[in-house]
């Protein structure tokens, strides 16, 4: 008879790849599609790696993203799994959120209409 080799888990069963759920998807390419009609985003780009899932808006094709939105799993418990993250690399905002999180890219939409 043969030798039967089971089949090598991970270890600590996390994910290949972390990803955005449809609902968190939506939210963020809702509020891309209102930040493209303002004429402030032209372009977008996502990567999801196995620690995180980043979805960054372009001013430009050609230059860093104004913006990130990141979400890393791992943080969920601490400071929370969802970043905004600014054009020079500092975080604008973090929290548990995403709503939270979108706030200050919102603002950015808000315009005062004189009577």
């Amino acid at each position: 008879m043969g030798t039967v080799t089971p089949f090598p888990l991970p270890a600590a069963r996390m994910p290949v790849q972390v990803g955005f759920d449809r609902a968190e998807l939506t939210r963020i390419l809702d509020l891309y599609g209102r930040m493209v009609a303002a004429g402030h985003w032209r372009d977008y780009a996502m990567d999801m790696g196995r620690d995180a899932a980043v979805f960054s808006a372009f001013r430009r094709a050609a230059e860093r993203p104004e913006f990130r939105i990141e979400k890393r799993p791992m943080l969920r418990n601490r400071q929370g799994m969802w970043a905004l993250v600014g054009e020079s690399g500092a975080v604008l905002k973090r929290g548990h959120d995403l709503a939270a999180v979108l706030a200050p890219v919102e603002r950015r939409l808000v315009k005062l209409v004189t009577e």
